[in-house]
């Protein structure tokens, strides 16, 4: 029997192309057939790339041009996946904070590296530079900002706002804050499964009255887990900042944290990684810096991952005393954490308004320019 192309086309006509409702001629899926005697050769491209989708149709092309033109017919398909690149995103995720301009999470993949007392020198920092900052306490299981920022026994009032009992954010330092840690006793452990850990963290959210904020920062407790994920789903994240020590065993956990924002489910952008802990300057010795728990472990991740390197803090010891007596460091005038905590901040804002520039804004109000203080437009 001599084959006809225009009978294997009109084969191929009765096949629907997997997910696109139309048969594959119309479509333009079948690209070319060749003819040689009694063997046939199908070049055909789709577009979905599962696998169950290349099988169907490779039998289904099997089956009708063995029914419909020649059942000895030899037929050799060539099949190609075309499938079309999603375009990166970064489509705002949960349900925006009214007055609320951009949201930071500050996460570390490991405790112990200090990240809550970034969080709270970041703060601070700009809010010395003239932004309206607030800051949610998201560590449900170890609060601790109502200790760094001196306010262990206050407790959120109740305004009416529309209509609505909202509570309050307690402030510091110019710093609106909210807390697991005002609503639990000192020496109270909070054990909670994850809904409602969840469920806490959403009342501290939509509950409560902000007002204008122009950075919201997040201190996230360490690691990768629930809360994380309620924190993405809740709140459209402008971007995420890392906080490691140089070590490695700290440097492996950041990778994994910097990995989870950029999950394709997540999208986050990060901002960048902090070190913390950097070197160590003994006052007696002011020229001479101690690499204790490694030498620019950070920065090398930051280069590995093609993040920015938002800058180092060294080992302080009045960073720790100024946390211990509810009194951030980058409060303090002319002193080494200060000029690092200040450095660190003015890179992070930058790093937004680039975020804001070449990404999707969270907000229709971004930052647009940086130069000690805000400076805020409507798009």
């Amino acid at each position: 029997m001599k084959l006809d192309k225009k009978d294997i086309w009109s084969a191929l006509s009765q096949i629907t192309v997997p997910g696109e409702g139309q048969n594959m001629v119309e479509t333009g899926a079948v690209k070319n057939i060749q003819i040689f005697g009694d063997e046939v050769e199908v070049d055909v491209v789709i577009t979905n790339p599962s696998l169950q989708a290349r099988k169907k149709t490779e039998v289904e092309i099997l089956k009708i041009i063995h029914r419909e033109v020649y059942e000895k017919a030899k037929i050799k398909i060539n099949l190609k996946v075309d499938a079309p690149v999603k375009p990166k995103s970064n489509q705002i995720k949960g349900k925006p904070l009214p007055g609320v301009k951009n949201i930071i999470a500050v996460a570390s993949g490991k405790g112990g590296v200090g990240k809550s007392t970034v969080t709270a020198n970041l703060a601070v920092t700009l809010v010395k530079m003239g932004f309206k900052v607030g800051l949610l306490d998201a560590d449900i299981y170890g609060p601790s900002m109502p200790i760094m920022f001196d306010v262990p026994q206050e407790k959120p009032l109740a305004v009416t706002i529309d209509g609505k009992s909202k509570m309050k954010p307690v402030e510091s330092y110019g710093v609106k804050l909210l807390s697991i840690g005002f609503f639990t006793q000192r020496d109270q452990a909070v054990i909670w499964r994850g809904p409602m850990a969840s469920k806490a963290l959403n009342q501290m959210i939509f509950d409560a009255h902000w007002g204008e904020i122009d950075f919201m920062l997040i201190d996230l407790p360490p690691g990768t887990g629930d809360i994380h994920l309620s924190i993405m789903q809740a709140m459209p994240v402008t971007g995420a900042v890392i906080v490691s020590t140089p070590q490695e065993v700290a440097l492996a956990d950041a990778r994994k944290g910097v990995a989870m924002f950029q999950q394709e489910a997540i999208n986050v952008p990060v901002l960048g990684i902090i070190e913390n802990m950097a070197y160590f300057t003994p006052e007696e010795l002011p020229e001479n810096k101690y690499y204790i728990f490694g030498k620019e472990g950070a920065k090398r991740l930051s280069e590995d991952l093609k993040v920015p390197f938002l800058g180092e803090i060294p080992i302080v010891q009045s960073i720790r005393e100024a946390g211990d007596i509810g009194r951030p460091a980058a409060l303090q005038e002319s002193t080494i954490a200060q000029k690092a905590f200040e450095q660190i901040t003015k890179n992070v804002v930058q790093e937004v308004v680039g975020r804001n520039t070449d990404l999707a804004p969270t907000e229709a109000v971004k930052i647009t320019t940086m130069a000690g203080c805000a400076a805020v437009k409507k798009k």
